[in-house]
């Protein structure tokens, strides 16, 4: 498996859809379908994370193409809060990780029912977390959780 820590993340592992290629600096990895892979881990995210870290935070709000400054303004807030979520300073605010999620997942084009989500979210919030490692794996033309 690789440690995937090019998405900012520490508990991303990926269980095929990349090669070790050789290049005139050494070896370096190459990955299928990138942008499938970055969806199905902000996917994930938005679907099992009881609470959005910083680091979260930080990897769904690139993936929105958007600044700390873009993202402060979409939720009525300023740019340093922001950047102290993401450093992990700040504990992020329930509901400012409510409407990230909701914004990325429309983002990403998907039609979703806001309510449906901030009740999805919070019952999140219950459930005991045995691991946060997310093992993903590219099947077919995407990027799906591993099964358990």
């Amino acid at each position: 498996m690789y440690h995937y820590t090019e998405s900012g993340l520490r508990n991303v592992w990926l269980v095929n859809g990349y090669r070790v290629e050789k290049t005139a600096y050494g070896k370096g990895v190459a990955f299928d379908n990138i942008e499938g892979l970055h969806r199905a881990i902000g996917n994930q995210l938005c679907a099992t994370s009881p609470r959005l870290k910083g680091s979260e935070v930080r990897f769904l709000r690139s993936e929105m193409d958007l600044s700390q400054a873009g993202l402060a303004k979409l939720l009525g807030n300023d740019a340093q809060s922001v950047a102290l979520w993401e450093k992990g300073k700040v504990t992020v605010p329930k509901w400012a990780d409510r409407f990230l999620r909701a914004f990325y997942r429309e983002h990403m084009g998907e039609n979703i029912k806001i309510r449906t989500l901030v009740e999805k979210v919070a019952s999140l919030e219950s459930e005991v977390k045995v691991s946060s490692r997310m093992e993903i794996e590219r099947a077919g033309q995407g990027w799906h959780l591993k099964a358990a």
